[in-house]
């Protein structure tokens, strides 16, 4: 044991004055009996630092004395990995019992080969790097989601993220699973480890299992894109002869498809490239520009405040505006009555410079100014063949539509009359999901009760977003049944009903459902699905109208139920505690869900058709890989699910029977040949095995060889010719290595003849290969090597 001072100044710069600490370094020398201070910090592995002390005493000021501190204290802390290694005599701190229990729970749940400990070059098929990085990045995840963190995009959430997104691929890369719910699965490993000392692991377990899988599934449904984004950028840059990934791609593969850029950095160095950090970085501020400068086009100046209010309020001339054109269909004319832009208004846009937003508020208008969850219209303002507004957002202030976006050309002045064109295509799914929100609303409350509240909704048109109240999950019985309820609400074909009335006689409605905490005009509009307001007034306590859809809504509705066409879920999940959201399409959108639906039915019946040989696996796992990201209905991507299980573990239990047979033919084989009367002198046998490129039977047969027959040296080799590998690997006696035989030299020679690379320690090593016509050369080869050695 040795230990080594230094005195260090935490100063930062020579005007401010900073603590001055005393460090100590303590290193142990796992041979021992000898002086090996010369040793330490030489990356020798037999020297390793288990221990720092810092004693903090004084603080430097400004004139560099050294002034004592009032409170003096020590800051201690030693390498717990390490410190276990040297209790356990281990050569490696992965090969304690700190990681041997996770290596066992990854192997267990990726049916990988067994961590050997080899490192760089002798890691040849990098199970093992994948092993080491897998468990310390699990570990890592655990305590610093148990301590608070969360992944996000910013500051540590960030880190947290980029450290699960790595593991991520190394999981999906080395191990060939599907990630969405990897990590989750080796939690309890590390909880059963650790829980004891760290109680908040345990306590903390669900919920970082569940923010794993989140942040898992998450990933998932760009992974696949963005790693074929990411092959196509390689390939241009090898195309150019470039040894570097332009920095915009790089970009790209962040703001697109989430890839922190040390992830592409590993994948680039897989593929022989780097990165150019300085175009990222350009690439990078660029965006952030832009983001900003949009942000303040957008936000600022035409944003209405208290301030402008009162300016409109003192304007006689400019009317709260007239909005009940929304409800109807078709264009309209109105006049211009007032023109904002930079906290001012202005007489014409002329006053406005070219290229920057403005806001035209109208004495009337059929757009829709964005409330109640709903979004708002687009669509242009013009005048016939002079000028032209195109309307980007349509906010409502006080009463005033102010309608927001870019001159394309000419200009208006107050007081022109124009043309108002909401865009009807945008329009028409948004009326669509509108009225499915409220037959949503109805089934939710009749299949789970009248305690479903709405709690928040969003209404655009590519989906809707409906939030309510609900302790638990639905069940995929339920969410069916909420589905067929909504079905058949949408084709009864129901006339949609509309009115105001009094706030007061609205509230009395039976079953009326608005969002609790609202604060609603008086009169308030009422939509009625499927009866008339007239007769609900007649008696509004009926308690046939808790069977009806009746909602406060000032919303844009379809005419008929049946305009809708389907209603499809494609997500129901918790948002926060009580709290569940559902996302739902309906319309083209839905059959277009439907379409994929069947589409993958059929894979999944020839997937189930299909014998099993590789070409099945491969589809096995790209169905697998494809579900996780299909948009469809929940309920059929649920049952899709429990199919694909079962046709997989049928695929898998195929895989295992066969991989169970090819080891015991292995097996077979070599045996077999030292019990042959002629070989019962053999010491060697280098063969060609009658199966595939089966790694895992050569590994096996050669433990088997290990323990059983110490005293024979085996080389085995498999090829598969139509999967173009080769899987081999040797053992070497101790009468054969003291005779001059070598396991990675003997493991060289064979590689350079089927290629790929070979590594492992000591008496072993296994390789793999990509030359399957050369496998009967290498077994010549291999033969002449120990031949020669006269054994």
């Amino acid at each position: 044991m040795s230990y080594s001072e230094v005195m260090v100044s935490y100063q930062a710069n020579e005007f401010k004055s900073d603590p001055v600490t005393l460090i100590q370094w303590i290193h142990y020398d796992r041979i021992g009996g000898r002086n090996a201070a010369h040793l330490v910090n030489q990356d020798d592995p037999n020297v390793l630092e288990i221990w720092n002390n810092v004693f903090i005493q004084y603080n430097r000021e400004t004139d560099r004395s050294l002034r004592p501190l009032p409170n003096k204290h020590v800051d201690t802390g030693m390498g717990f990995e390490r410190l276990v290694s040297v209790l356990q005599n281990k050569s490696s701190n992965y090969d304690t019992d700190v990681f041997t229990p996770i290596f066992q729970t990854i192997r267990d749940v990726t049916g990988a080969r067994e961590y050997r400990g080899c490192f760089g070059s002798d890691d040849a098929d990098g199970i093992d790097t994948a092993y080491r990085v897998i468990a310390d990045h699990v570990r890592t995840l655990m305590f610093a989601i148990s301590d608070g963190a969360v992944p996000n995009n910013d500051g540590r959430g960030y880190v947290i993220r980029r450290v699960l997104r790595r593991g991520a691929r190394y999981a999906r890369k080395y191990f060939g699973v599907e990630i969405g719910n990897f990590f989750s699965k080796i939690v309890p490993t590390v909880v059963d480890q650790l829980g004891d000392m760290f109680p908040e692991l345990r306590r903390k377990q669900p919920d970082v299992m569940e923010i794993l899988d989140e942040e898992e599934m998450s990933f998932a449904k760009t992974l696949d894109r963005g790693e074929r984004q990411f092959e196509h950028y390689a390939q241009q840059a090898k195309a150019k002869g470039a040894d570097k990934l332009h920095g915009a791609d790089v970009w790209r593969l962040y703001d697109t498809f989430g890839f922190p850029v040390d992830l592409t950095r590993i994948m680039a160095e897989e593929r022989g490239l780097q990165i150019d950090d300085r175009e990222f970085e350009e690439a990078r501020s660029r965006a952030k520009e832009a983001s900003r400068g949009q942000k303040k086009t957008s936000a600022e100046t035409v944003k209405l405040d208290v301030h402008d209010l009162g300016k409109l309020e003192a304007m006689n001339d400019v009317p709260k505006t007239d909005d009940t054109a929304k409800f109807g269909k078709g264009n309209i004319t109105a006049q211009v009555k007032a023109i904002y832009h930079g906290k001012t208004f202005h007489s014409s846009t002329d006053e406005v410079p070219d290229g920057e937003q403005l806001g035209i508020i109208l004495d009337r208008t059929n757009f829709y100014a964005e409330q109640g969850g709903q979004e708002n219209d687009t669509g242009k303002i013009v005048i016939d063949g002079q000028s032209e507004l195109e309307v980007g957002d349509v906010q409502l202030y006080a009463g005033y539509v102010l309608h927001t976006g870019f001159m394309k050309y000419g200009s208006f002045s107050v007081g022109d009359t124009v043309i108002c064109e909401y865009d009807e295509l945008r329009r028409w799914p948004i009326r669509n999901n509108h009225t499915g929100t409220h037959i949503l609303n109805f089934a939710l409350r009749t299949v789970l009760g009248d305690g479903v509240e709405q709690k928040g909704s969003l209404v655009a048109a590519e989906k809707l977003r409906f939030d309510f109240s609900h302790k638990s999950a639905i069940s995929d019985k339920d969410l069916a049944r909420i589905e067929e309820i909504s079905t058949e609400y949408i084709r009864q074909n129901c006339t949609v009903y509309s009115q105001e009335l009094p706030l007061a006689t609205a509230r009395e409605i039976s079953g009326v459902r608005a969002v609790f905490g609202e604060t609603y005009p008086d009169p308030v509009r009422v939509v009625s699905v499927g009866v008339e307001l007239g007769e609900i007034l007649q008696n509004v306590k009926d308690p046939r109208w808790k069977e009806v859809s009746i909602e406060f809504c000032g919303g844009t509705h379809v005419q008929k139920t049946g305009d809708i066409k389907d209603l499809i879920v494609l997500e129901e999940g918790g948002i926060a505690k009580g709290i569940r959201r559902i996302i739902a399409v309906t319309g083209e959108d839905a059959h277009e869900v439907q379409r994929l639906a069947a589409e993958f039915q059929k894979r999944l019946d020839l997937l189930e058709a299909m014998p099993l040989t590789l070409e099945k696996e491969k589809e096995a796992k790209q169905i697998q890989a494809e579900l996780n990201q299909l948009s469809i209905s929940a309920v059929q991507k649920s049952a899709f699910r429990e199919r694909f299980a079962r046709i997989n573990k049928e695929v898998i239990d195929g895989q295992k029977a066969l991989q169970k047979l090819e080891s015991k033919v292995a097996l077979e084989t070599i045996t077999n040949y030292f019990q042959a009367p002629e070989n019962q002198d053999r010491s060697w046998l280098v063969a060609k095995l009658p199966i595939s490129a089966n790694s895992k039977a050569i590994s096996e047969s050669l433990n088997y060889v290990k323990s059983k027959l110490p005293d024979k040296s085996v080389y085995v080799l498999a090829a598969s010719t139509d999967q173009g590998r080769v899987a081999h690997g040797c053992y070497v006696s101790k009468s054969s290595s003291e005779a001059g035989a070598s396991a990675s030299e003997w493991a060289a020679i064979v590689s350079g003849a089927v290629g790929g690379k070979a590594g492992g320690k000591g008496a072993t090593s296994v390789g793999n290969g990509v030359n399957p016509d050369r496998v009967d050369e290498a077994v010549s080869l291999a033969s002449d090597y120990l031949g020669k050695l006269k054994l």
